[in-house]
């Protein structure tokens, strides 16, 4: 099956974020989908942006941690496996592990992509009215080619912030944070409106 130039887009920042593409076989991946229990309408949208990958109703979980013992409640749902998703795995896990490729430039060209990106993993800090962008445990050259890629694609400039154990995330000052909110504006789903800068100004 190809893929419409919208699910690419929805794709690539589902991965990029919360997205996990799991090997099935020497070719194939399916794409396993996973939200907290207040982000369930947002899984349910995601799935439903791929009718033909993904069936059925997603799955309730509940795992405990072992440190603090609190219950992280979550529901997840999985595609079907197929040759199109292995070929996007071998491009996100090289050496089955994620990374963040040379080519994000190339693929990284849609502000539906930033949108989903930043609703999985992007925060807004309305005291300072800026934003960040977490990128996880990657290398600072893969951070690096992140800001890159989105100032190029966008304009959008912001800066590489080392969160220690957080690992790196890309910073947003009040400027740009106006720029990209409104880049990705009409893409972001109600529920996460509190991602937003709800001004037009600094």
């Amino acid at each position: 099956m190809k893929l419409t130039k919208r699910q690419i887009a929805i794709l690539v920042g589902t991965v990029l974020g919360d997205g996990f593409l799991q090997k099935t076989g020497t070719k194939n991946a399916r794409l396993r989908l996973e939200h907290g229990d207040k982000q369930k309408e947002y899984l349910l949208w995601k799935a439903a942006q791929f009718p033909r990958l993904f069936q059925g109703k997603p799955s309730y979980l509940e795992r405990k941690h072992p440190k603090s013992g609190g219950v992280y409640k979550y529901w997840r749902q999985q595609s079907s496996a197929t040759p199109e998703l292995g070929k996007w795995r071998a491009l996100f896990y090289p050496e089955g592990k994620k990374q963040i490729p040379d080519t994000l430039a190339e693929l990284l060209t849609e502000s539906l992509a930033l949108a989903v990106w930043y609703m999985d993993d992007g925060y807004y800090y309305g005291r300072d009215k800026v934003s960040y962008l977490y990128l996880g445990c990657v290398t600072k050259n893969e951070a690096l080619i992140a800001r890159n890629a989105i100032e190029k694609n966008f304009g959008i400039v912001s800066r590489v912030y080392d969160k220690k154990k957080k690992g790196f995330a890309l910073y947003f000052p009040r400027v740009e944070t106006i720029h990209m909110h409104n880049t990705i504006r009409n893409h972001i789903l109600p529920i996460f409106n509190y991602k937003l800068n709800t001004s037009l100004t600094p």
